[in-house]
C-alpha cells in the first residue's frame, strides 16, 4: 500500500476534512484512500472508528489523546466519518453509510460523490446498486467544478468488474447536461476524461466543423486527433470551404491529414488530392489515390510522371511502387543513383516492395553516404542474405568506413548467422561504436 494513501486515511480518520486529508483532484487518491482504509482496518483496526452508528451503538474514537463519545446513531457523521465508512471493510456498513449520504443536502454530498462512484462497482450489490442510485439522483445536478473531480474516478474504476454502470451515468450528464459541464471535461488534465469529452462532444455536434478541424490539428493526443477528425469530416460537403479542410490537410499529424485527403472526396475537390500522392506518411498516399480513383483517376501515370520530371519527390518512387507494376522496377532503378538521398533511399523500399530486389545490385548501395539509404539496403537485402558474400560483409566491419556502414553490415552478418559469428562479435565488444559494442554483447550473452 502506497505510505501517500495510507497517510491520507490516517488524516481522515483523525477528523481532518476531507479536502485537506487527500488530493482530492487526483483520481489514484480517491482510489488509493478506499484501499488504504481496508488495510488500516486490517493492520491497524484501532486506527478507524467503531461506526456504531451502523447498528444503533455509541461510536469511540480511540486515539492517542481520546475523543469524546459520539452518539451517531441520533445524527449523521460528518464529512471525514463518512468518507472513512464508505470505504469500511464491513458491506453493511458501506451500505449503511450510502443510506446516510442519500439524506444529506447537496452541499455536504458533492465532495462524497467520488466515493460513491467507486462503490457503485462494488463487489456486494446490496452496496453498488444504492449506490448506483444515488450517483444517478445526484448527476444531473452537479456543476463543473464536480465533474473537475468526479469524472477521473469514474472512468478510472471503469475497468473493473462492474465499473460500467457509473460510467454509463456519466456519458449520460455529459451528453444530456448543460454545455459548461461538458465544456469543462473538454479541457481537463486527465487524458481519459477528455477522450470520453470529446467523443460526446462530436456525438453532440457541440462544435462546429472548424473548431473540430483545428482540434484535431493541434491536439497531441491520438484518440482525440482522430475523434475530431471525424467529426469535421462529417460536416465536409460540396460546398464546405477552406476554414474546415486546411487545418485538416495542414496538420503535422499523419492521421489528421489523412482525414482531410478522404474529405476531398466529399468536398468535390480530388485535383487538390495530386499534392499528397508524395506525401511522408504512406496512409496520406494511399487516401490521395483513393480519391483520385473514385474520380476515375489512375494515380500510377501521375507517379511515373513525377519519377522522371527533373525535381523527383523523395516519396514518389515509394508511392508508384505502392500502386504500380513489376514493371516500373526499371523507374526504381534508374533513381537509386539519384544525387537526392531521399529519393535514393525511397526507390530502394520501393524495389522492395515491388519484390524486384535484385540483391547483387543492392550490394553496392551498402556503402552509400546516407545512412537512410543503407538502412533501407540493407532491410531489402535481409531475405538474401544466404547469398551475400560474407568476406565482402565482413570487410565493411573496419573502422575507415562511416559507422551507418558498419552497423548496416554488422546487422547483415547477424542475420546470415554461421560459426563464425561469434568470433567476430568478439572482435567488436571493445569497438568505438557504441551500437556495435551493445549489439555483440548482446549476441554474446544470448
Amino acid at each position: 500500500m502506497d505510505d501517500t494513501h495510507t497517510a491520507g486515511a490516517t488524516r481522515l480518520a483523525r477528523g481532518t476534512p476531507l479536502t485537506s486529508a487527500i488530493d482530492t483532484s487526483d483520481a489514484s487518491a480517491w482510489t488509493g484512500l478506499d484501499l488504504a482504509v481496508r488495510e488500516l482496518a486490517r493492520t491497524r483496526p484501532s486506527a478507524l472508528p467503531d461506526h456504531a452508528w451502523a447498528t444503533g451503538r455509541r461510536l469511540h474514537w480511540p486515539w492517542d489523546a481520546p475523543l469524546p463519545t459520539l452518539n451517531l446513531s441520533r445524527r449523521a457523521p460528518d464529512g471525514p466519518a463518512l468518507a472513512l465508512t464508505l470505504c469500511h471493510p464491513d458491506g453493511r456498513i458501506r451500505e449503511a453509510a450510502l443510506r446516510r449520504a442519500a439524506g444529506l443536502p447537496a452541499s455536504d454530498l458533492l465532495p462524497l460523490l467520488p466515493l460513491v462512484a467507486i462503490r457503485c462497482a462494488d463487489w456486494a450489490e446490496p452496496v453498488r446498486e444504492p449506490a448506483r442510485d444515488l450517483l444517478r439522483t445526484a448527476l444531473p445536478g452537479v456543476g463543473p467544478d464536480t465533474i473537475v473531480v468526479l469524472a477521473p474516478v469514474v472512468l478510472r474504476v471503469a475497468g473493473r468488474r462492474h465499473g460500467e454502470a457509473a460510467r454509463t451515468l456519466l456519458e449520460a450528464t455529459l451528453r444530456e447536461g448543460p454545455a459548461p459541464v461538458l465544456e469543462t471535461a473538454l479541457v481537463h488534465d486527465d487524458r481519459a476524461t477528455r477522450r470520453l469529452a470529446h467523443r460526446i462532444a462530436v456525438e453532440r455536434r457541440h462544435f462546429s466543423p472548424e473548431r473540430f478541424a483545428r482540434t484535431a490539428a493541434a491536439d497531441p493526443d491520438v484518440v482525440i486527433q482522430d475523434v475530431c477528425a471525424d467529426g469535421a469530416v462529417a460536416g465536409v460537403g460540396p460546398e464546405t470551404g477552406d476554414e474546415v479542410l486546411l487545418p485538416l490537410l495542414r496538420s503535422p499529424h499523419s492521421r489528421v491529414r489523412a482525414a482531410g485527403v478522404t474529405a476531398l472526396r466529399r468536398a468535390g475537390r480530388p485535383a487538390r488530392a495530386e499534392a499528397f500522392l508524395t506525401d511522408r506518411s504512406a496512409l496520406v498516399r494511399a487516401c490521395a489515390r483513393y480519391v483520385l480513383r473514385r474520380y476515375d483517376i489512375d494515380p500510377a501515370p501521375l507517379y511515373r510522371a513525377l519519377c522522371a520530371g527533373g525535381s523527383v519527390p523523395p516519396a514518389a518512387p515509394l508511392g508508384l511502387a505502392e500502386c504500380g507494376a513489376r514493371d516500373d522496377a526499371a523507374v526504381l532503378w534508374g533513381l537509386t543513383d539519384h544525387p537526392h538521398p531521399g529519393v535514393r533511399a525511397r526507390a530502394v523500399a520501393g524495389l522492395r516492395v515491388l519484390d524486384a530486389a535484385d540483391w547483387a545490385r543492392l550490394v553496392p548501395l551498402l556503402d552509400d553516404p546516407a545512412p537512410g539509404v543503407v538502412r533501407e539496403t540493407v532491410t531489402a537485402l535481409v531475405p538474401s542474405t544466404d547469398r551475400l558474400p560474407r568476406a565482402e560483409l565482413t570487410a565493411r566491419l573496419g573502422t575507415e568506413h562511416p559507422r551507418h556502414v558498419r552497423v548496416g553490415a554488422f546487422r547483415l552478418l547477424v542475420a546470415h548467422g554461421g560459426p563464425e559469428l561469434r568470433e567476430i562479435a568478439w572482435t567488436l565488444i571493445d569497438d568505438a561504436e557504441p551500437k556495435l559494442r551493445a549489439n555483440s554483447l548482446s549476441l554474446l550473452r544470448n
